[in-house]
């Protein structure tokens, strides 16, 4: 790993801590955390001297970088912020910067159309987004939705490592059924995203079967350099292909659904296709539709359902059609006193 880069590793430890106001931070303790975040990063034991993060600190105090941190020293020895909302994540970009950035996005643009770039059209749309909002210190034109209180981001970070350096990971994990925490050896393959929240597929152990694991149910983890890692033979489109959401179930779960749409929401439902096997089948004299598609009889199918209320009712399969009607008369009986 270059220095350059061991450095902003440094800076962004740093100042993670220096945020933590609920603990005294030594330069020894800064020292410890820089030397595992690197650990964490480049899977070896990285030698962080005293004198580098000492530099560290100069630096973020100065202006060369544009910090200007106001980082001070209390009762001699430990380590703050005088701000305590500062974070060097927070400070607006230099206009050297911002026009390095506009013109990263304007050469995006010109690739927007290709194949290989149409998956980053919204990225490239908010990107520019933010350049213009900066430069013009106006409001953001795209809203985009988060959560901030969202448990498992801090984790992204070390998963997407273990992922690329090939690593196992030792997870501390409680699902929402689970009664106490297990811990596990986990090969991690890829991150999902679904409806704000973060998921991870792998193989748990020596076991052949792949499993979900939700990050916001995570309660530690760590690197593990012990356990070999099993290289994935894996494909995220393939593996999703039959599901709607995150959890993907075994081929007896796959069926073919069939919905009637009330006439005032079909077009939502015509233009913001279930899944994308859904096919039109008929309108009706009534003006509601009738749809099909191919997938995975799984909580979020039946979350999705449920959502458009009296508004979608299940034709097939009668499995499907009884769960839902189960969890309608349920939801109604709560209102009935």
């Amino acid at each position: 790993m270059a220095q350059n880069k061991n450095a902003l590793i440094r800076y962004k430890t740093i100042d993670k801590c220096l945020q933590n106001r609920y603990r005294k931070w030594t330069l020894e303790d800064l020292i410890d955390a820089c030397s595992d975040a690197l650990y964490e990063y480049e899977g070896r034991t990285v030698n962080v001297s005293k004198r580098s993060v000492q530099l560290d600190i100069q630096m973020m105090r100065s202006d060369k970088l544009g910090y200007n941190a106001p980082i001070i020293v209390y009762d001699r020895k430990y380590y703050t912020y005088e701000d305590e909302n500062y974070s060097i994540t927070n400070i607006p970009l230099s206009e050297n910067d911002m026009h390095i950035l506009q013109e990263t996005v304007e050469m995006l643009k010109q690739f927007k159309d290709f194949s290989l770039f149409k998956e980053l059209g919204g990225i490239i749309h908010r990107l520019e987004d933010k350049v213009y909002t900066e430069k013009n210190n106006t409001e953001s034109i795209i809203h985009l939705d988060k959560n901030e209180s969202l448990k498992g981001l801090e984790y992204l970070d070390i998963i997407y490592q273990a992922i690329v350096k090939e690593c196992c990971l030792s997870i501390s994990y409680q699902s929402f059924k689970a009664r106490q925490a297990s811990t596990f050896i986990f090969h991690p393959y890829i991150l999902k995203e679904f409806n704000n929240r973060w998921f991870t597929v792998g193989r748990r152990g020596g076991q052949d079967q792949l499993i979900t694991i939700a990050l916001d149910r995570i309660e530690a983890i760590d690197i593990d350099l012990k356990t070999n890692y099993r290289k994935r033979k894996f494909n995220a489109d393939q593996y999703y292909e039959n599901t709607i959401g995150a959890t993907v179930m075994n081929d007896k779960a796959l069926m073919t659904v069939r919905l009637r749409i009330a006439r005032e929401h079909a077009p939502y439902v015509l233009t913001k296709p279930f899944h994308k096997s859904q096919q039109f089948i008929e309108r009706e004299k009534s003006g509601h539709v009738i749809i099909e598609f191919r997938v995975h009889l799984n909580f979020e199918l039946e979350r999705l359902i449920l959502g458009f209320g009296k508004s979608v009712e299940v034709l097939k399969p009668r499995l499907l059609r009884s769960r839902i009607a189960k969890n309608l008369n349920a939801a109604a009986g709560l209102y009935e006193n």
